[in-house]
């Protein structure tokens, strides 16, 4: 997995996404980093982003 990070007005923006397939590009997550203090990404995140990444992984397996 790969992470976009860019900021804008003191706000910090991240996508994540896979290139693990062949000819695909997934994009798992794209949100505004909330925190007030670190770099720590929220649970909830890091949790959707694992969800979201078996999907993609049972997407590819059915629809190479």
């Amino acid at each position: 997995m790969f992470e976009v990070v860019e900021s804008h007005d003191g706000d910090t923006y991240r996508a994540v996404y896979t290139v693990r397939f062949e000819g695909v590009v997934y994009v798992l997550h794209a949100f505004q980093k909330k925190s007030p203090s670190g770099k720590r990404t929220a649970t909830t995140d890091v949790d959707l982003i694992g969800e979201r990444l078996k999907r993609a992984r049972g997407d590819y397996e059915t629809n190479p």
